[in-house]
């Protein structure tokens, strides 16, 4: 019971270290964040549709922050909080605006322009930069929104016989299938039967094959099997009777060549002749 204990005090203490060191990063990684960005205040004396917090705030069309809150000061002024990197060339003189990601997307606040001679942001009463947004470049937004409705009402009305034409030409199908829905359901129906058929002859082919079981294609693969090997063995068989056999007439053919009289009338075999004898002694003269 103790060394199981033991057992979960350690599990525990490791778990706590592993959560301390994934916090301890998680905490460095945001200060050092922290100390690469600095707040901006941007101020919109009038409205700021489409900007939210989460916002991108760009420079010249890179991004360098993003909002982190959005409030009204007044009923006609918007106060736009964001973090932006401290390396961003912000002036006094930059522009402020909107800009937008297409026509429902969210807006984003435009930084553009700037002299580098130009004094640095001034600072609001609580020590934060702040910048006023021009309302001429808001309005060129506003005009520019509308200038591209107007574009996409104006290719609507350019295209409209074509747009009609296109909804005349789906009527016309929607309907031919409408008028053709019995048989394309005949067609259906026969399809139906043809993926029933095929399930059918793979229901078969697999009752043949026997799966993984066997059936009736393995019993016939081994009596085939059978077969071949029963051919096998009666054919050596047969194969050394005919070499016993050819022995048997080549050795006959044999005897013939050496003594055919004998092979003939069945005599027997003349004596071989007696080889002279050695050391025969000469006569005395």
């Amino acid at each position: 019971m103790e060394t199981r204990a033991n057992y979960v005090l350690i599990g525990a203490f490791t778990l706590a270290v592993i959560a301390a060191a994934f916090g301890f990063v998680l905490w460095f990684q945001s200060l050092h964040t922290t100390k690469q960005r600095s707040p901006l205040r941007v101020v919109f004396e009038g409205p700021a549709s489409g900007l939210r917090n989460g916002g991108s705030v760009n420079f010249n069309g890179i991004r360098i922050g993003e909002v982190i809150s959005v409030k009204l000061d007044n009923p006609r002024r918007v106060v736009a909080l964001a973090m932006v990197e401290n390396k961003a060339p912000i002036r006094k003189d930059t522009l402020v605006g909107l800009e937008f990601q297409g026509l429902t997307g969210v807006a984003a606040i435009s930084l553009k322009g700037g002299e580098e001679s130009a004094p640095p942001v001034p600072l609001d009463e609580d020590g934060v930069p702040v910048l006023t947004a021009d309302p001429n470049a808001l309005q060129d937004v506003t005009e520019a929104i509308r200038a591209t409705l107007q574009n996409v009402n104006r290719l609507v009305a350019e295209n409209q016989q074509s747009v009609k034409n296109s909804l005349n030409n789906l009527e016309t199908f929607t309907g031919a299938l409408a008028r053709n829905s019995a048989k394309i359901d005949n067609v259906m129906a026969r399809v139906d039967g043809v993926m029933g058929k095929a399930d059918s002859l793979m229901l078969g082919l697999n009752s043949i094959g026997g799966g993984a079981t066997g059936g009736e294609l393995a019993a016939m693969v081994k009596a085939i099997k059978d077969l071949a090997e029963d051919f096998d063995k009666r054919s050596g068989a047969l194969m050394a009777d005919g070499r016993r056999t050819l022995s048997d007439i080549s050795r006959a053919v044999n005897n013939f060549d050496r003594n055919p009289t004998r092979v003939i009338f069945g005599g027997g075999s003349p004596a071989p002749a007696e080889p002279p004898r050695q050391g025969t002694q000469s006569r005395r003269p």
